[in-house]
């Protein structure tokens, strides 16, 4: 009896252990299909890529990725670049503010070269108001007032026509009312309201041309010599001319001859030869070599006699 009760306890504990692993199997297998039944539901082919599309993908991704660091190089070297072009432009902007700065002798010929048109052209309509009928123009360069010679002149004369010498006596007396203000010497007479710039007067020249008529030395004595006659006559009428000077202390009064050398027209009619035939009266203002030289001509107009 004992041993046949072993016997059946050795059976029904290994029936037992056997239960026991089947049950766990089949709850495995539950649990298993419960997760192919999740996955299953949670697949969806739309949301899939193909390895191949996968791939290709990816290696576009890579490639992008090189070539952002790429071009963020080139944008670093590129910003490296425009800091060094802002760096000379602001070298170059400085250059041309001190570019800009007036270089003060620039400035005072500028000044000097307006003052003389100013003054010829207040000696010119001086002189049409008193003598309408007489042709005082004022040259395209506004340095000379010109005064057609056969209305001063006889042809092939250096003598002044009489009824012409009230007009040159006129030249003569405007001329010593207005050079005192730009001039040195005696009758010095500078102030800011006739010459605010400080301009000095090198040479007031009487000029002497004539037409291509006649061999050029006889033109060339000819236009001297009613250019001295012209001086002759103003400086009787205002012996004054002679004392005003330069800035090296020379009269500034001059006379020259030039014969037919500086025609104004060709000669090639009457009335082209009548208008080279003449006498221009010149004003050279006087040049500084160096900014210096401002102050000087500064201090000799507004020193005292």
């Amino acid at each position: 009896m004992r041993g046949g009760h072993v016997r059946r306890s050795q059976h029904e504990e290994e029936e037992s252990v056997f239960v026991s692993m089947t049950d766990m199997m089949i709850g495995f297998l539950f649990i298993v299909i419960l997760l192919l039944a999740y996955f299953s539901s949670q697949y969806d082919p739309a949301k899939n890529v193909p390895l191949p599309v996968h791939e290709r993908v990816v290696s576009e991704r890579d490639a992008s990725r090189t070539r952002v660091v790429e071009l963020s190089d080139i944008v670093r070297m590129l910003e490296a670049r425009v800091e060094r072009l802002k760096e000379r432009i602001n070298e170059l902007e400085a250059e041309i503010a001190a570019l800009k700065v007036p270089n003060p002798v620039e400035v005072y010929i500028n000044n000097s070269l307006a003052e003389r048109k100013r003054i010829l052209e207040t000696l010119r309509d001086q002189l049409l108001i008193e003598f309408p009928d007489l042709s005082v123009v004022l040259t395209e360069e506004s340095d000379a007032l010109r005064f057609q010679g056969d209305g001063l002149f006889r042809s092939g004369s250096f003598t002044l026509r009489p009824d012409r010498l009230e007009f040159v006596q006129a030249i003569a007396r405007r001329l010593q009312a207005l050079l005192p203000c730009y001039t040195l010497g005696s009758q010095k007479a500078w102030n800011t309201g006739c010459n605010s710039g400080f301009a000095l007067i090198e040479a007031v020249q009487i000029e002497g041309h004539t037409d291509s008529d006649g061999p050029d030395l006889a033109n060339l004595t000819l236009s001297t010599s009613r250019a001295n006659e012209t001086f002759r006559i103003m400086t009787e009428a205002q012996p004054g001319l002679i004392t005003h000077l330069n800035f090296r202390q020379q009269p500034v009064m001059s006379v020259a001859g030039y014969g037919e050398m500086r025609p104004i027209v060709r000669n090639e009619s009457l009335e082209s030869k009548a208008s080279n035939r003449r006498i221009d009266l010149r004003i050279i203002m006087y040049v500084p070599a160096r900014s210096e030289e401002i102050s000087v001509v500064r201090e000799a107009l507004t020193a005292r006699r």
